[in-house]
Parts: structure tokens; C-alpha cells; sequence
């Protein structure tokens, strides 16, 4: 029988070797479960990306939905078709039919501008018009469409209620559709001068007279004679920007 024998240092180094491995074993599951735990994060990193950016869509659709209600509701009702009923002479009322006037009236509150458009009467006593009131300018344009000129005059504060007091009005009494039974008040203008330069009046004059004649107006007295005021060459609008109806007439010079 043969005995074979290692070296005590050969030894030593085989139980290290294998102390070393036994070692690298218990390494192995540590460095597993140190790994672990990364992996579980990144579906919570996920859902708190797609949370934000649900958020981002949301928020998103809230702002473009508030500019087109903005757009399409609100600036709607600065927009009124009105018509009303008036006395033509508050002393011959009770025997004479009474009157109606309609027109359509659009307000612009950011820019204090008033624009109406009156069509043709369904009763005579008046003519087609678009008119503006402006109140940055101080300004009242009258477009008379039977003729196709334009008369450019110092806006009226005491008659023409501004912008947003007219909204008021017309947004309390059933949104435009209709208003109270009213009067007639009366002013006179008379035709001086033709503006040539358009600059001067603001930005939405120009655009109502562009290419048309435009003649500068000034006031005068009104004359309580029917038949004296019938005989001038005048045109006559009529409409209302307050509790009462306007008869504007645009007189030619004697």
C-alpha cells in the first residue's frame, strides 16, 4: 500500500482556495439582491411621468377650452339684434300708430366702439345706416347706404351711452331681442367740409369710409317747424344707443 501525503502548504492553499470559494457563493445572492430593488423602482418613475403629462394634456385642454368659449361665447354677447317700439310725437301718441325701429348692435368694451347697422325702416321716416361711436376718438360716423357717403361728426356723450353702460342695457332687457315702448328726441346737422385725410380718425372710422366720400358735419338748433325742415335737402337715421330713439338729420348747406 502506497500513502500519499500533500504538503502542509498544499493543503493550506486547497482549503483557502476553497474557504475563497465558498465566499464567492455567499457573494453571488448579495449582489442579486442589491439589484433587485433598482428593478422595482423604474415602474414607479414611470407612473409618475405619465401622471405628469396626463396633468400637462388636462391643464392643456383647459386653457383652449376657455379661449374658445371666450372666443365664441363670450364676444357673442357683445353682439344684439334689437328692435323697439316708439311714439313718434309724444303729443299726438294716443291717435297715431306707433313705430318700430330694429337694428343690430355690435360692442367692443377693450376698445370703447360702438358699431350699428340699421337696415331699411319698415316704417318711412328713416334711411338705411351704419353708424360708429367711438369713444377713444370722440368720434360718430354715420354711413348712409341710400346715398353711399359718409358724415363724420363730434361724438354726443349726453345722448349716446358708452359702451359698457349700452351692453348693460341691452344684456338687461332680454338680451337685445326687444325694449320698452320709448320717444323720439331730434338733432340737426348740417354738411361742411370733405376730409381727405381718413388717419386722423381713429382705426375703425376709416374702415366703415374707405372709398367713400366723407364730409365733416357741425350742429345747429333744431326747429320745432315740421314743415320748415321737410323743405332742406336732409337725410334722415334714426336709432337708439339709449332709453330713447335718435333721429339724426344730415342737412345739406342753405
Amino acid at each position: 500500500m502506497v500513502k500519499i501525503s500533500l504538503p502542509a502548504a498544499l493543503g493550506q492553499k486547497l482549503e483557502k482556495a476553497e474557504s475563497e470559494a465558498d465566499k464567492t457563493e455567499i457573494l453571488i445572492p448579495q449582489d442579486d439582491l442589491h439589484t433587485v430593488p433598482a428593478r422595482t423602482r423604474k415602474p414607479v418613475v414611470s407612473g409618475f411621468w405619465c401622471l405628469t403629462l396626463g396633468l400637462v394634456i388636462l391643464l392643456s385642454g383647459l386653457v383652449l377650452g376657455a379661449i374658445y368659449v371666450y372666443k365664441h361665447y363670450i364676444t357673442q354677447q357683445n353682439m344684439f339684434h334689437c328692435m323697439v317700439t316708439y311714439d313718434e310725437d309724444s303729443v299726438y301718441a294716443p291717435f297715431r300708430a306707433r313705430m318700430q325701429l330694429e337694428e343690430d348692435v355690435k360692442i367692443y368694451l377693450k376698445d370703447e366702439v360702438e358699431l350699428i347697422n340699421v337696415p331699411v325702416p319698415q316704417f318711412k321716416g328713416g334711411d338705411a345706416a351704419d353708424i360708429i361711436h367711438d369713444f377713444q376718438q370722440r368720434l360718430t360716423a354715420y354711413h348712409d347706404l341710400s346715398l353711399d357717403k359718409c358724415y363724420v361728426i363730434e361724438l354726443n356723450t349726453t345722448i349716446v351711452l358708452p359702451p359698457r353702460n349700452l351692453w348693460e342695457l341691452l344684456a338687461n332687457v332680454k338680451k337685445g331681442t326687444y325694449l320698452p315702448q320709448t320717444y323720439v328726441i331730434q338733432e340737426e346737422m348740417e354738411v361742411t367740409e370733405q376730409i381727405s385725410n381718413m388717419q386722423q380718425l381713429g382705426n375703425f372710422i376709416p374702415r366703415l369710409c374707405n372709398g367713400k366720400e366723407t364730409y365733416k358735419l357741425k350742429r345747429r338748433d333744431v326747429k320745432r317747424t315740421i314743415e320748415k325742415r321737410d323743405v332742406k335737402n336732409c337725410q334722415r337715421i334714426r336709432h337708439f344707443v339709449n332709453i330713447f330713439v335718435v333721429e339724426t338729420s344730415i342737412c345739406e348747406k342753405d
